[in-house]
């Protein structure tokens, strides 16, 4: 991209240059006083930039969660001498600057060969995102040249949906005994140390610290944590949605809330070391084995990223139970419950034994898309049938409890657990 002249040059040139021919031609030398004004304006060309500008961008992460701040930064070769520079850029609802819209900004060139621009963004929605492409325009010389429109190219994020960090009991119904391959916080029979504590009735003699003992004059014994080789599958719907979804600037949809949701209860429980895996109903199906790990989650959250509710007609799909589903795994069901097979499946489930709890991701102040006069009172009349399907699951033993975040599963896995206790499940 080179430079090239405006309006403003051909008029500091050909204007002064016709005032002047008109002056000799009319001998009216009062036209110089006006055309030497507008020749002086000329004087910045002796400063004419000779480089080509190139723009080459990058954001500062690749990866970043909702609401955190990301940068675009903007390097410009072969500025020297221009003046101002003008960045105009795309982007999407899920990235964009505070105060909404697209990137407009105008800023004054430090002069030198290579100038940056930054961008301060901040991811608002989960999804894949791409900022850009955009255009950048340089002036030089007062405004007398110009080069632009200058191609920035496009940069890819991911926006993860972990605004906020779920945290809750760690309890399973049904976990594989004490032993087992992953490490758990709870403190017990095992094999990592946690520290040490004095001497309590019923501890083992091999668990004494005497190092300890003997310098702090009291029984001390180590203090281990329990393992357990847990299994977590999370079952996320996103076949229908309820409420507008994509929009940064209203309430969460259903299948919002059950994205971020999942992402939340898949984080903490691979951060208790359990073995976690995700089903996702959309437009189709998608498995995700269970695994324990840094990687699986990273898996788990891509699986996540590609999630969205099917926006085609047609017959409900179904929901295919998951091949191979462990008997003792804690299986959560997170969906918007729009629809009528996902109540199946869930009340399948239960009746098969395994130890199930449906997430209901649908926000309380859903409100459905713009509709016609009958749209409030066949969604009254929606809401009423969906209430009478959720009581007749609860009636089966299948809870079923609104997402809330933190703490949502505590009160329901303590009462599965005791109920294991009771009919003979081993903790």
């Amino acid at each position: 991209m080179t430079w090239e002249p405006t309006a403003a040059l051909w008029r500091v040139t050909v204007l002064p240059v016709a005032l002047v021919l008109l002056a000799v031609l009319t001998r009216q030398p009062d036209l110089l006083v006006l055309a030497a004004p507008l020749a002086l304006a000329a004087v910045p060309l002796l400063l004419r930039p000779s480089g080509r500008p190139e723009a080459h961008s990058r954001l500062d992460a690749d990866r970043v969660l909702e609401g955190a701040p990301v940068q675009l930064t903007v390097t410009v070769a072969g500025t020297t001498h221009a003046q101002t520079l003008a960045l105009t850029t795309a982007t999407p609802d899920g990235v964009r600057p505070a105060g909404g819209g697209q990137v407009d900004v105008v800023r004054r060139a430090s002069g030198a060969d290579v100038d940056v621009l930054t961008v301060e963004l901040t991811a608002r929605r989960w999804g894949r995102a791409t900022v850009g492409p955009g255009d950048l325009t340089l002036s030089a010389c007062g405004g007398l040249l110009r080069a632009g429109p200058v191609p920035v190219p496009a940069q890819r994020t991911s926006v993860l949906p972990l605004s906020a960090r779920y945290s809750g009991a760690g309890l399973l119904p049904r976990p594989r005994g004490n032993v087992g391959l992953h490490r758990s916080p709870r403190l017990g029979e095992g094999t990592d140390l946690a520290g040490v504590r004095a001497f309590a009735p019923g501890d083992r003699m091999r668990r004494i610290n005497w190092r300890t003992s003997l310098r702090s004059g009291e029984l001390q014994v180590n203090a281990t944590t329990t393992e357990r080789d847990a299994e977590v599958v999370v079952l996320l719907d996103a076949r229908f949605d309820a409420g507008i979804s994509g929009r940064v600037d209203g309430p969460a949809s259903g299948v919002d809330v059950a994205v971020r949701a999942a992402a939340a209860l898949t984080a903490f429980y691979l951060r208790l070391g359990d073995r976690v895996g995700l089903v996702t109903y959309a437009a189709g199906s998608r498995t995700v084995p269970a695994r324990a790990g840094r990687g699986q989650l990273d898996r788990l959250l891509s699986a996540l990223l590609d999630t969205a509710a099917p926006r085609s007609g047609g017959a409900e799909p179904r929901l295919p139970l998951p091949p191979g589903l462990d008997p003792r795994a804690l299986v959560l069901v997170v969906s918007p419950l729009v629809g009528r097979y996902v109540f199946e499946q869930a009340a399948a489930l239960g009746r098969a034994g395994h130890s199930v709890v449906v997430v209901d991701s649908l926000p309380a102040d859903a409100v459905p898309a713009e509709g016609g006069r009958w749209t409030a009172a066949v969604t009254g009349l929606w809401r009423l049938e969906r209430a009478t399907r959720i009581g007749q699951l609860q009636s089966l033993g299948v809870p079923v409890v609104p997402w809330h975040g933190s703490g949502t599963l505590d009160a329901v896995l303590l009462e599965l657990s005791r109920a294991a206790a009771r009919t003979g499940g081993r903790r």
